[in-house]
């Protein structure tokens, strides 16, 4: 018997477990714009209150992910991985770990997003190269990942549609923040790009979606439980944005420092620290390591020999980028026409910072957005971030800023130093992975 959607928002409402055939059916009136926007957002609401249990997001998640289309790698013969991270300031990572996975034997058809809130956004990232196809077609999207191992793209209109309509009756019914939602829209994207093996940076701290690291991890387990349930083999680390990733916030600046990264110049830092751990851990799933610690070690030697920046050369040049970008980048990258230090109002130890403080000052310097349609200004950010736990002394730069203007600047300096916290004594160490959760 058909299902009637009052019927499948009533048994919901009420508490029932739903049928996966119940969760296809409305899936299908969704995508098919035959259910309404009300019935839709009486849905979502239901599940907000009510939540889903495991095989009903699984459902959930199948569902939107065959709304659309669903990619497959005929001819490709390496194992298909992926990694998807929640969101930070200055988390850059896919740039790096895209190419060293492909260099390791992965093809890595990185399906990427735009900035959302205050955390940047990789596709962002990318549109500072001149020429780069974030939107390549299916023919050419499946040809580089082929040829080179790994293409970092844009999701195309026919990916996971239904999630798209479910979201923007989410933003405006105030049902965003339901950890079934959540976890069945993240992961209805990612398995339509036809995954065998994914690995998630859930990351928490203050500039952190999920600030609270209880709840971050809750969010780990729901992914990792579902996308196994749904057939693709995933893991996730829970990792620590209570700083920027990098040591640097903003768009081309970002790219600067992933190149430098590349080349081999982080060694030591924070950010080497997850990348090769995310690269671990995708060997050691897809069995091309015995150990995520292997994989480590095999992710390193790729940085090291200079194969991941190969990789990342030939994806830039198959995108549409400059086949010298990374001999030239200079010459292509936007830069700002004011670059002031950012000094320290005091000497002591840096020892607390709010990232999310350090992400909307990059927004008001033009490097992020307000609103959806908003126009992004690739040249503005912050380099040579001092890291936490790092002594200064009074007037020393606690960071660079790029700005369009002299006023954009001060303004920029002034917000960014109030984000810091200057002690007497060195701050206790953190680790920049937390917690790893496995099915």
């Amino acid at each position: 018997m058909r299902a009637i959607p009052q019927e499948i928002i009533r048994r919901k409402r009420d508490g029932a477990v739903l049928r996966a055939e119940e969760i296809a059916a409305f899936v299908d009136g969704l995508s098919a714009g035959t259910i309404g926007e009300g019935q839709v957002a009486a849905f979502a609401m239901a599940i907000f209150f009510r939540g889903m249990v495991r095989d009903e997001t699984v459902a959930l998640t199948l569902a939107m992910r065959d709304s659309g289309t669903v990619l497959s790698w005929p001819g490709i013969d390496r194992p298909v991985a992926d990694k998807h991270s929640t969101g930070g300031i200055g988390d850059n990572v896919s740039l790096m770990l895209a190419p060293i996975a492909s260099a390791c034997g992965l093809a890595v058809p990185m399906i990427s997003g735009r900035g959302l809130g205050h955390t940047g956004g990789t596709l962002d990232k990318l549109e500072s190269i001149p020429g780069y196809d974030i939107r390549p077609s299916r023919e050419s999207l499946a040809r580089i990942v082929r040829d080179v191992g790994c293409a970092i793209v844009g999701q195309t209109e026919d990916l996971a549609p239904a999630d798209r309509r479910l979201y923007a009756i989410r933003d405006v019914t105030a049902t965003v923040d339901s950890l079934p939602l959540i976890t069945a829209s993240i992961l209805s994207k990612k398995l339509a790009a036809g995954l065998q093996h994914l690995v998630m940076d859930v990351k928490t701290g203050s500039g952190a979606f999920m600030r609270n690291r209880e709840e971050a991890e809750e969010l780990a387990r729901a992914l990792v439980g579902v996308a196994n349930g749904a057939g693709v083999k995933t893991t996730a680390l829970i990792t620590d944005m209570n700083e920027p990733l990098a040591d640097a916030a903003g768009n081309a600046l970002e790219m600067v420092h992933a190149l430098a990264f590349l080349r081999g110049e982080k060694a030591g830092s924070r950010i080497e620290t997850i990348v090769l751990a995310l690269a671990g851990e995708m060997l050691f799933s897809a069995g091309l390591a015995e150990t995520a610690k292997a994989g480590e070690a095999a992710a390193a030697r790729a940085l090291a020999s200079g194969a991941a920046m190969e990789r990342f050369a030939a994806m830039v040049d198959g995108l549409g980028g400059p086949a010298d970008f990374i001999e030239k980048a200079d010459r292509h990258l936007p830069a700002a026409p004011v670059v002031r230090p950012v000094p320290a109002g005091r000497s002591g130890w840096l020892a607390g910072c709010d990232a999310r403080g350090i992400g909307m000052a990059v927004i008001a310097l033009g490097g992020g957005r307000l609103s959806p349609e908003q126009d992004i200004d690739a040249r503005v950010g912050f380099s040579r971030i001092v890291p936490l736990g790092q002594a200064v002394t009074s007037g020393e730069p606690l960071a660079f800023v790029h700005a369009a203007s002299e006023p954009a600047a001060e303004q920029a300096i002034a917000a960014y130093q109030a984000c810091y916290e200057i002690s007497d004594a060195p701050p206790p160490e953190r680790s920049a992975i937390l917690t790893h959760i496995v099915a």
